[in-house]
């Protein structure tokens, strides 16, 4: 019998790692899709909330934020590519070339999962910001993703023209961080389990079967004495 799990995926569309964590877990998945039934939810967390409009130009961002020399953040980004063509996602790096404040972008996010369509525009976005080098936070952009995940786009353009669900994606980028999640991807297996960062396929795959197990096994101690 299939076992169900909650996965709530904590992550934010400017994160490369997350694009890597996404595709690594979809394999994982797959690979257990006869023992484990899954229901995935896609959490905010903003990278740069601070971020203006205009964005800023990635080299510099980094420089500023990490220290890293242009040669450090070189290497990185061909890792990155490296670990992105192993789990089928094209990192084009040459044309991406700045930041992007990203709220909006979890506004729709946030009112595509009542939609069903939740996953389908996380990752249409990923593929906009790191394959095609849009602005993830553009309105022309988000309502093309949109459009083109079978979402309706005069509604999601009402949605990015309001405030709509500001203060839910607030509340809820403030609730994980009270939980300490303060680095993306935060992978929260069945609201217990954390494991963190962009693994590759085969340790998604044997922390699911361990959880799955590690969980059927608390229940039944919970089940009260017939």
């Amino acid at each position: 019998m299939s076992k169900q799990m909650r996965i709530d995926f904590v992550s934010d569309v400017s994160c490369p790692w997350c694009v890597i964590g996404l595709k690594s877990l979809e394999q994982a998945l797959d690979r257990v899709a006869d023992e484990i039934t899954v229901d995935m939810h896609f959490q905010p967390f903003e990278l740069n909330p601070g971020m203006g409009p205009a964005g800023q130009d990635i080299v510099e961002h980094l420089t500023e934020k990490y220290g890293a020399t242009p040669a450090q953040q070189e290497q990185s980004r061909e890792m990155i590519r490296q670990r992105g063509a192993a789990v089928g996602f094209t990192f084009d790096m040459g044309l991406r070339g700045r930041i992007y404040n990203t709220f909006d972008a979890h506004r729709l996010l946030h009112w595509a999962e009542d939609q069903g369509r939740q996953q389908a525009l996380k990752e249409k976005l990923f593929e906009a910001y790191f394959t095609q080098g849009e602005n993830p936070g553009a309105h022309d952009v988000l309502l093309r993703a949109a459009g083109e995940v079978g979402l309706d786009v005069e509604a999601a353009r009402q949605v990015l023209a309001s405030n709509a669900y500001a203060d839910e994606v607030r509340q809820l980028e403030y609730y994980w961080q009270r939980a300490g999640i303060h680095s993306v991807p935060a992978i929260i297996i069945n609201q217990r389990h954390l494991i963190n960062g962009g693994q590759p396929p085969e340790v998604f795959e044997q922390a699911l079967r361990q959880i799955a197990q590690q969980d059927e096994e608390l229940e039944q101690d919970e089940e009260p004495a017939a």
